[in-house]
């Protein structure tokens, strides 16, 4: 059960930072996928900052800010690869 909870956690997450960077949605399986590693990456930074996510909530920020930064890593390298050319 708890692996579909975390799945609905991750498709919100990566559609609300897909409609911050982008201005709108990316799809539902990209944007699952996005909130899934979005939800691994935000973990990772928040306890380097020694924060951890309590509950539903807490878990949906940090999935949203690490799909956002997730994005804009992305973002930046496709814009260098487009301006090489």
């Amino acid at each position: 059960m708890y692996f579909l909870w975390y799945m609905l956690i991750g498709l919100v997450a990566g559609y609300v930072a897909s409609l911050i960077v982008k201005g709108n949605g990316s799809g539902f399986w990209l944007n699952l996928i996005v909130g899934i590693i979005g939800g691994v990456l935000g973990g990772w930074l928040f306890s380097l900052f020694g924060l951890i996510a309590v509950g539903t909530l807490g878990s949906l920020i940090t999935s949203v800010a690490g799909a956002i930064v997730l994005l804009l890593i992305a973002s930046g390298l496709t814009r260098r690869k487009r301006e090489r050319y």
